[in-house]
């Protein structure tokens, strides 16, 4: 199964236990009925959301500089450099 239909099928999943709340297939009380089942898919995005800024922030703060890919970056642009002054571009 590849990363695409599995992502797919937890999707199906999720939304058909959602319907399923939803349109009253599954018996619960009416506060959690009303109040609650409408606005979990709302609930669900703005959690997602705050889980990946939170990723996004602590990668950032644990971001580890790499020198050894920095030489190689440079020794690459100075090869690029290189071949486009052999073929008349003007790179400086």
């Amino acid at each position: 199964m590849t990363r695409a239909q599995q992502t797919i099928s937890i999707g199906l999943l999720i939304t058909s236990l959602y319907l399923a709340l939803y349109l009253r297939l599954v018996p619960l009380p009416e506060l959690v009925q009303t109040e609650i089942v409408p606005v979990l898919p709302f609930w669900a995005l703005v959690s997602f959301g705050a889980y990946l800024l939170f990723r996004l922030g602590w990668n950032v703060m644990t971001f580890h500089d790499v020198p050894e890919a920095h030489k190689d970056l440079v020794a690459e642009i100075e090869l690029a450099k290189t071949d486009l002054r052999r073929l008349g571009v003007d790179v400086d």
